[in-house]
């Protein structure tokens, strides 16, 4: 018989994801502030040249992702240039701060809530992996979204889903993968090494 993953370990996750969700969504009206908080302590952590190092290679990535829209783009190193349909550039610098580290901190944090439960070694690796890489797929598509508003409706709708709607597709993102985790891969992989306790024999003892 398959061993169930219990309620409470399936809340885990779900409650570290709604307590992110909603100190962010409190958080959203003032944005920049607490991105220049969350810049002030990733500068003191040494990421910036870590992540800056990245913003080339995402900008080559996001290129290819409006390539299959059609749309006319380039890259200089960090600097990633759109055309519109009028053939005006728009040029957006991929800085180290919009990498989308901001999200994977936001994985590691529901990882350590979820991942606290029966679980088998394959089983915690297979989430650990399909949630990095599914991360960094949803901040290339997040990134190329950006591009694409300010390639077809200009900078300030671009900014402004670069402010906020970036940040609701990530937590939308991290509920999918945690209901897909906890369907298909956490409960199959439940370890069998701890026999749950039947309540009928508590009751009879």
């Amino acid at each position: 018989m398959m061993p169930r993953v219990s309620a409470p370990e399936d809340r885990r996750a779900y409650t570290a994801l709604l307590a992110i969700a909603g100190g962010l969504l409190l958080v959203l009206p003032f944005v920049t502030t607490f991105d220049d908080f969350l810049t002030v302590g990733a500068i003191r952590l040494g990421i910036a040249g870590p992540a800056q190092a990245v913003g080339p290679f995402e900008a080559r990535m996001v290129v290819a992702v409006l390539s299959a829209f059609h749309v006319h783009a380039g890259v200089n190193g960090s600097e990633l240039i759109v055309w519109n349909p009028s053939g005006q550039p728009q040029a957006l610098f991929i800085s180290w701060n919009c990498v989308g580290w901001q999200s994977l901190i936001l994985l590691g944090i529901s990882l350590v809530a979820g991942l606290r439960g029966r679980y088998s070694v394959a089983a915690r690796i297979q989430v650990v992996l399909i949630g990095v890489l599914g991360t960094l797929c949803v901040n290339l598509l997040r990134m190329s979204a950006v591009a694409l508003l300010a390639a077809t409706a200009g900078r300030v709708p671009a900014l402004l889903f670069h402010d906020y709607g970036g940040t609701l597709i990530v937590i939308a993102w991290l509920f999918c993968f945690w209901a897909l985790a906890y369907r298909w891969i956490l409960s199959a992989g439940a370890r069998a090494d701890e026999p749950a306790i039947d309540p009928a024999a508590l009751e009879a003892a």
